[in-house]
């Protein structure tokens, strides 16, 4: 859930690596610190806070020249965020530098035994442990930097992204993975290290992506070696091209990286099925679903693992997947599915959704699937991530970078993935209608042009926001298809408003939650035209008869809930399955507008990072 970077080759290193940084903060944002190396000597500063804060650090305590450099943006895990705590950490003798995102979890054990042989410790980090078990390898072994890193990380139990600096060999970074991405860029006479490949974009279009278990001797005027950390067998490097491009990751005019990300998504959806959506000659092409159809047809149920956002995402598909196709789903948080024994067999599919493609919970669902025989089919965002090369198939939703930690255009875009597989699938079983299916085709291939439409309440929401920007609580409420949008809303609304909020299947009001219900509360009700529509408004009279203060999320030119409703906020029509891809639009610029005027940190809210890497 940290963020690294590391610059070696001919240009000054700081520039890259604090912009680096700066781009890699969605992925922590407590701590940071930079090393450089110049004239035979390590210059290190670090703070706790933000990474302007370290550039104000910076200013006051080093000199900034030198060709090599690592850096660190902190999501803490070992020890409290403070300027200790920070990275990168030193060994005992000064001469080692390190960055790590992960956990390593036998740290305390390895530490006490170091202590034994006399190292100290200035920070509450396994980081810090780690860096001085290499120091410890190396000096006793009198082995070169790569090889000590090796025989080190063979002892550890955890999981890893590291970069390594050795002054006495100061034209290398040694760089290695284990459970945390790590990408290197390659350049004409340069290499890059990031924990993606954001901080490099605009010098280079090359990058290797380190599989779990490797390791990279990163060094000036040699070829590159990659060797497994296990048997230090070589690995033949494979370099991708980039696709994503500088303007992608840049803010475009917008105020904040989630605006702009919820007005990108009548775009990228229409991204997410160009090229798999043909509605003229009723047919839907996706090459992970063609190649794989008889296994998918042939499930005994599906299981959906998911975490946050992506887990809601897969709720609604649990609802399209069974109407569409009549295949059993279930719908598994991946922090627990590892935890309470499953059941899982042979003919069962794992549906595995991540935006990042790495988040760790995800991948241990989708390791503890392969062990017992299911096929594996993986929904992501992040091409090269591990989520996709470690499923059978997938997927991915080309959303294009999404910087803002509270998710928005991967919640839509990973249903209209998942939309169109259970589609395909129900075409193929003969489960829908041919009148249906073409009704769905021709529907989903305009829901870009109602997201735009949808996108017109913002002037609406801000005025609504104004409103209850300081309410202690609110209850999202939804039926059927709506009810993830339910729980999507209220999650956004804690994500980036600190403002308590739960979400609720609107029946379920009366059997407790009802009990909260008075002149202060809020509740934002879900009540499109089609759909369960009767009974909302049913329920929408229960809320009103108690003094709740109702927001109504209804098709244009509703008059029914208009008239119980406080404030209505209205959406184009659509049909009932697809309706999540417009009810949420309201709720995520809502949401917004209430973090803004509230001063929180839109982009960075606390406590939480974009990339969930450890457990």
């Amino acid at each position: 859930m940290c963020g690294i970077v590391g610059y070696i080759g001919y240009r000054e290193a700081y520039p890259i690596v604090i912009k680096g940084l700066k781009r890699l903060e969605y992925r922590g944002y407590d701590s940071a610190g930079v090393m450089l190396f110049d004239d035979k000597t390590i210059k290190l500063s670090k703070t706790k806070g933000k990474v302007t804060d370290l550039e104000e650090r910076v200013s006051k305590e080093i000199t900034t020249s030198g060709a090599i450099g690592i850096g660190h943006t902190r999501w803490a895990t070992h020890g409290v965020p403070n300027d200790v705590n920070s990275h990168p950490h030193l060994s005992n003798s000064g001469d080692l530098a390190i960055v790590h995102n992960g956990i390593i979890e036998n740290y305390a054990p390895l530490k006490v035994e170091l202590i034994k042989r006399g190292y100290t410790f200035h920070s509450d980090t396994d980081s810090e442990v780690l860096i001085n078990l290499i120091e410890e390898v190396q000096k006793n072994e009198n082995l070169k930097l790569g090889k000590a890193v090796q025989i080190a990380l063979n002892q550890v139990v955890g999981a890893y992204a590291i970069a390594v600096f050795d002054k006495k060999n100061p034209n290398e970074i040694v760089a290695a993975r284990l459970g945390s991405p790590l990408a290197i860029g390659v350049g004409e006479g340069e290499y890059f290290v990031a924990s993606d490949a954001s901080p490099f974009i605009e010098y280079t279009s090359n990058a290797i992506y380190l599989e779990d278990g490797e390791m990279a001797n990163i060094r000036l005027h040699k070829p590159m070696k990659i060797r497994k950390i296990k048997d230090d067998s070589i690995v033949d490097p494979y370099i991708q091209e980039l696709q994503m491009n500088l303007e992608q990751i840049e803010k475009g005019g917008y105020d904040h990286f989630m605006l702009k990300e919820i007005y990108e998504q009548p775009s990228v959806i229409k991204d997410t099925y160009r090229g798999r959506l043909h509605a003229n000659e009723g047919l839907i092409q996706m090459a992970g679903v063609e190649d794989n159809l008889e296994r998918l047809l042939n499930a005994d149920r599906i299981l959906i693992v998911a975490c946050g956002t992506s887990w809601h995402a897969g709720l609604v598909a649990e609802y399209i997947i069974e109407e569409f196709t009549r295949i059993p789903v279930e719908v598994e948080y991946a922090s627990e599915f590892r935890y309470r024994n499953p059941i899982i067999n042979s003919k069962d599919v794992v549906i595995a959704i991540s935006q990042s493609g790495e988040t760790a919970d995800t991948m241990a669902a989708i390791k503890l699937a392969k062990e017992h025989g299911a096929f594996v089919f993986g929904v992501c965002n992040v091409v090269g991530s591990s989520i996709s090369r470690e499923t059978h198939a997938g997927a991915y939703t080309h959303a294009g970078p999404e910087i803002g930690v509270a998710s928005t255009k991967a919640f839509t875009t990973q249903i209209t993935v998942l939309t169109m597989i259970a589609l395909r699938l129900a075409k193929a079983k003969g489960t829908l209608s041919h009148s249906d299916f073409q009704m769905y085709l021709q529907e989903l291939e305009i829901i870009p042009e109602k997201v735009k439409e949808a996108l017109e309440t913002n002037e609406k929401a801000k005025e609504i926001a104004a409103v209850f920007k300081d309410a202690p609580n609110c209850l999202y409420l939804g039926r059927g298809y709506n009810f993830p949008v339910a729980l999507e809303g209220a999650l956004k609304l804690k994500e980036i408003s600190y403002i308590h909020a739960e979400g609720y299947p609107a029946a379920e009001m009366k059997h407790g939650p009802i009990a909260l219900i008075d002149e202060h509360m809020p509740v934002i009700v879900i009540a499109p035209k089609q759909g369960h529509y009767d009974k909302i408004v049913s329920n929408i009279q229960e809320i009103k008869s108690r003094s709740g203060k109702i927001i109504a999320v209804v098709t244009k030119g509703d008059t029914q809930v208009r008239d119980l409703a406080d404030y209505v906020i209205e959406i184009p029509e659509t049909s009932d399955a697809l309706s999540p891809l417009i009810t949420t639009i309201p709720l995520q610029l809502l949401s917004y507008h209430i973090a803004v005027m509230r001063d929180c940190n839109v982009d960075q809210p606390r406590n939480l990072a974009k990339s969930v890497t450890v457990e």
